[in-house]
Order: structure tokens, then C-alpha cells, then sequence
């Protein structure tokens, strides 16, 4: 196993003065399980093919192992990579596609004589050679990773008879036969249908406790991320947005791009004030004014932060839908006028109109809703919610960043 470094790493494209990868900076732990997330052109595969061998870096290190591998083969690096399209030998059944690298490989040992012992030099040293695997060998580890993805009654088939989950499956098992140092995954899912992209989901995070190796996954989707990985590094226009765990970047994203990019659906996004009233801080969205948190409030206090234009994010599950015969009347509550519902099961996504035209969208469940609820978020209907301090984020209009820093202790 190993760990991955990056260090001030750029990847430019001949004739193209922006880089595809710029001033990339990560540490990766041995035995962590580290996500690549963003759109598309972001530069999350390039950065992966950089440290996979396939793409040459213009600047900076890439070390596996503490052992810097810009100028080592792909080949000599002890990786595995694992690509969106299977990359099957579509002539050869799932054995020998499986076993295909075992039998290029060579591995370190010693000379033996014909019982199998060792033999050892004039000064009683053993003699190092490097070998092939034998047969039995590659059988074993092609016998054992297949049980670890449920593909033994399959090995005698080849892939053109197998689904496209069994072929990612496949592809994944000649990955894990070679115990790499660091295992590397290339948008493996997207080829595959919801359902099934749901359960190879599952069977990436059973797969990754029982080989326990150092991961490096791409995707652009963000529940992959959220799901499978112990960090996450979300990337656009080749840089580096935000680097931290599902709960980090969900709870407390640095900038507008990521509030907007992780969470479905999307935050919503208000122009308000921020304002101090009465000696503490408050949000003043369209004329109603909502508090923030103690920390927060303490934090600015400190800051001496003056009134401003801020934005104000709030995810759809954060907004507080009160009851359409609720009778409170409080100086904290918006109305809305309802656009369109799109009915997801358990729960509505309920989108409406505030204040000057703004789009925006709620969540709500649909277990326990009035009949005068759902006449109330019926298209053309109108709500009334509002929004509580702790799940408010506030950016910086101008810069685009979280006005409150992530090691604030905002209770």
C-alpha cells in the first residue's frame, strides 16, 4: 500500500495557454479512498492519467510511496487502473482477461533449487532473481479475486455474454489481481444504467474494505462522491475548489461553486444584507429578517463585520415549510407563489417564486401533508416558509466565498 502525493502539479496542452491542471497540491493517505469530483473539463480524469503514467505533467512532482515517479513507466509504477469503457479483450474468456497482467508480470525471489529450497551464494546469501508467476499461482489470485466479486460461475465466458455491470465487475477483478500500491478508477460507473449503478455503488464500498488499499476515484457525479469517498477533491477549470470530507463539503462548501454543486437539488441562492439589529447579526431577505447562529454571530462581532451585500444560501431540505392553515405570524416568514411540484416518491420538490421573481426550491416529505397542504403547493398555489439560522450559509457577493471559515466553531 501507498501514499500519494501531488505537489504544485500543472498539466498544459501543446499550442493552449491555459492549463488543463493548475497549482494541483493533495496529500493522499495510505489507504484512503480519495474522490475526484466535477464537470465535465474540470481536469479530474487528466489529473488521474497524470499520476496513472498516461499523461506527461509540465510541472511539479508526483510521488507514490514517497518516491517521486514523473519519469517512471506506467508500467513500473504498481498501480491499477480501472477505465469507464471495461477495456476488455473481447477473444478471451474472464480468466484470461483476468489473468492477462499476471502473466507480463514478474515478481521478486529467490533462486530455488528442484525441491524448493533456497539456494544461497559462497557467502551463505540467498540469491534474488525475478520469476513469473507460476500457473497455480496466477489461478489462485484469479480464483480468489473473482469470488471477491461474485464472477466465478462467469469465468469461462467471454465478455461479449456478460451484462455491463458483470464486464465492470470483470474489469475491476484484473485490477485487483495485482495488489497495487494504488488503485485508480476513471468514471467506472457511468457506462451503466441507475439501478445498476446504484448496486455496483455498494459493491465498490464492500470491495474497497476487503482489499484495503489506496483509492483514487473519478466521477462526475456527485452521490458517487458523497458516498464512496473518505475525502473529497472538487475541481473546476482545473483547480482545486475544496478538499474535505462528504460532511465538510456539504456542511460548509468555501465558495458558490461548491454550495451549488453538492446537494441535489441545488442550493438556492438569495441576494439579502447582512445587517446588525439590536447588536446582533441578522440576514434581511426581502424585508424580513432572519438571525444567524451564536458562533456566527460571535465570529463577526470579532471581525467588526459592517452591514453589506451578501448572498444567502440555503439548501431545499433547510427550508421550513409551515402549514398551509398555520395561523403564526412571525416577522421571520416568506411567501411564495408554487411553479411546478415534481412528485419523487417520498418527498416533493416544490419549485416557486419569491419576493422580486426569484426561482427557488424546497424539499419536503410527503408523509403527513393536509389535504389544505397539498392545495398549497399545488401548481399556482401559494406557501409560506421560513428558514432556520443554523442551516444558513452567507458568501461573499463580490469574492464569491464563505464569509465564515471552516475551523469557526459556529454552535
Amino acid at each position: 500500500m501507498a501514499n500519494v502525493s501531488l505537489r504544485e502539479v500543472y498539466k498544459y496542452y501543446e499550442n493552449n495557454e491555459t492549463p488543463a491542471v493548475a497549482d494541483f497540491n493533495l496529500e493522499i493517505k495510505d489507504k484512503e479512498f480519495v474522490v475526484f469530483v466535477g464537470p465535465s473539463g474540470c481536469g479530474k480524469s487528466t489529473t488521474l492519467r497524470m499520476v496513472a503514467g498516461l499523461e506527461e505533467i509540465s510541472y511539479g512532482q508526483i510521488l507514490i510511496d514517497e518516491k517521486v515517479v514523473n519519469d517512471v513507466e506506467p508500467k513500473d509504477r504498481d498501480i491499477a487502473m480501472v477505465f469507464q469503457n471495461y477495456a476488455l479483450y473481447p477473444h478471451m474468456t474472464v480468466y484470461d482477461n483476468m489473468a492477462f497482467g499476471l502473466k507480463m508480470m514478474k515478481v521478486s525471489d529467490v533462486k530455488r533449487d528442484k525441491d524448493g529450497v533456497p539456494v544461497k551464494d559462497a557467502n551463505g546469501r540467498e540469491i534474488p532473481i525475478m520469476r513469473h508467476y507460476t500457473k497455480a499461482e496466477i489461478k489462485e489470485k484469479v480464483e480468489e479475486a473473482a469470488r471477491i466479486l461474485s464472477i466465478t460461475e462467469y469465468l469461462q465466458r467471454k465478455p461479449k455474454a456478460m451484462s455491463g455491470g458483470q464486464r465492470q465487475r470483470v474489469a475491476i477483478g484484473r485490477a485487483i489481481v495485482r495488489n497495487p500500491k494504488v488503485f485508480l478508477m476513471d468514471e467506472p460507473l457511468s457506462n451503466l444504467d441507475a439501478k445498476l449503478r446504484n448496486q455496483m455503488r455498494a459493491e465498490i464500498l464492500m470491495l474497497r474494505k476487503r482489499i484495503n488499499t489506496t483509492f483514487i476515484y473519478v466521477t462526475h457525479d456527485q452521490t458517487e462522491a458523497m458516498t464512496l469517498g473518505d475525502r473529497i477533491v472538487i475541481m473546476r477549470d482545473g483547480f482545486i475548489q475544496q478538499v474535505g470530507t462528504p460532511g465538510q463539503v456539504f456542511d460548509h462548501p468555501e465558495n458558490l461553486f461548491v454550495a451549488g454543486f453538492i446537494g441535489t437539488p441545488q442550493m438556492n441562492f438569495f441576494n439579502a444584507k447582512l445587517v446588525k439589529v439590536d447588536g446582533s447579526y441578522c440576514v434581511n431577505l426581502y424585508g424580513k429578517l432572519f438571525p444567524v447562529k451564536e458562533g456566527v454571530n460571535a465570529y463577526l462581532e470579532e471581525m467588526k463585520f459592517e452591514d453589506s451585500d451578501i448572498v444567502l444560501g440555503v439548501r431545499p431540505e433547510h427550508i421550513t415549510l409551515l402549514k398551509a392553515d398555520s395561523t403564526e405570524v412571525s416577522a421571520a416568514v416568506l411567501e411564495a407563489k408554487v411553479t411546478v411540484t415534481e412528485m419523487m416518491g417520498s418527498e416533493l420538490y416544490v419549485h416557486a417564486v419569491v419576493g422580486d421573481g426569484k426561482e427557488m426550491v424546497l424539499r419536503t416529505p410527503t408523509a403527513g401533508l393536509s389535504k389544505a397542504d397539498r392545495v398549497s403547493i399545488a401548481d399556482g398555489g401559494t406557501i409560506r416558509f421560513t428558514l432556520e439560522p443554523e442551516l444558513m450559509h452567507l458568501f461573499d457577493k463580490a469574492k464569491e466565498t464563505n464569509l465564515i471559515p471552516i475551523n469557526v466553531d459556529m454552535e
